[in-house]
């Protein structure tokens, strides 16, 4: 099937952010060094109060220093939780990200975005389209996904979750009416006789439209496929009388054959000698009591063949 690529892959920002590793440093070193500045502080300003007014001032002033510089230190903390990572901005600029969970240190006037890398569900409402025929059928899917590139994440769409469940939706519309729901052509695939085929160039479609938001998808399956109500009733007829059809020919063809085996070995044993008309007579017999539906009734003929 040739798909127009336009219509499958959304257009890409002409900048695209791409994530890479935030500078950091361990986050414990640094906890306790922001620590005792704390405590320095406290200490210097318990002796200042004791010495001359000239040396209060210079000590109160290195003691508040040293607060700030602790304040600062303190606030560069950063933990991360497993399953996590922070977007690190500075000034409006991407810095990096943080993917190492722990208690990590960064630059105190730097913004930490959180977002989450786990693995996601996400089942797309039941949607009402039309199949390759024109028939309009109820279909639906989960997408199991997560966030790979967090800075096209956070920087390229405005919401990533609701951009995946919008992209779902048109790429199940898309593959909805590009089959139909069942065919009886050959070598033609359809919806529900070819459904591993159909949810693979569903994954493939997703994972195409998601892309620009640093969204990678793991797997996509069909949860519903059916017709809708108003033409389910006339579909299961016409599948009834498609099935009755196909097993009717099975018969007839199985009758035939058991007819010709039957002259076969009639006439190779030498049993007995059938003019063509009898041939007739005995052919339509046996047609007659394999094709039936219900039990045919044999009439004993108790005199011979001609009357």
């Amino acid at each position: 099937m040739v798909t127009d690529t336009a219509a499958v892959h959304p257009p890409r920002p002409d900048h695209q952010v791409t994530e890479y590793q935030a500078r950091l440093r361990p986050g414990l070193p640094m906890l306790v060094l922001g620590l005792a500045g704390l405590l320095a502080a406290v200490v210097i300003a318990v002796v200042a109060s004791h010495q001359s007014h000239g040396t209060t001032t210079a000590l109160g002033w290195v003691s508040g220093l040293i607060i700030v510089a602790s304040i600062l230190v303190l606030a560069g903390l950063t933990p991360i939780q497993p399953g996590r990572a922070r977007v690190v901005q500075l000034f409006g600029r991407y810095r990096g990200t943080i993917r190492e969970p722990g208690l990590q240190w960064v630059n105190p006037f730097t913004r930490r975005i959180t977002l989450s890398t786990r693995i996601r569900n996400q089942e797309s409402a039941q949607l009402k389209v039309n199949d390759a025929d024109g028939n309009p059928i109820e279909i639906a899917a989960v997408v199991v996904w997560q966030v790979a590139d967090t800075a096209r994440a956070t920087y390229s769409v405005d919401d990533y979750t609701q951009f995946v469940s919008v992209q779902t939706e048109t790429a199940i519309r898309h593959i909805a009416n590009s089959y139909p729901y069942t065919t009886s052509r050959e070598g033609e695939r359809s919806l529900r006789d070819h459904a591993d085929e159909v949810t693979g160039e569903l994954s493939t479609e997703i994972t195409a439209r998601v892309g620009p938001a640093g969204v990678r998808v793991l797997e996509s399956r069909l949860t519903r496929l059916s017709y809708a109500p108003e033409i389910a009733q006339a579909m299961l007829r016409q599948q009834q009388a498609a099935a009755v059809i196909g097993a009717r020919q099975r018969i007839v063809e199985g009758a035939v054959g058991m007819v010709q085996l039957a002259l076969q070995r009639l006439q190779d044993e030498d049993v007995v000698d059938l003019d063509e008309e009898r041939k007739a007579s005995m052919v339509s017999n046996l047609l007659v009591t394999l094709c039936s539906e219900q039990a045919t009734q044999p009439i004993v003929n108790t005199g011979t063949l001609y009357q």
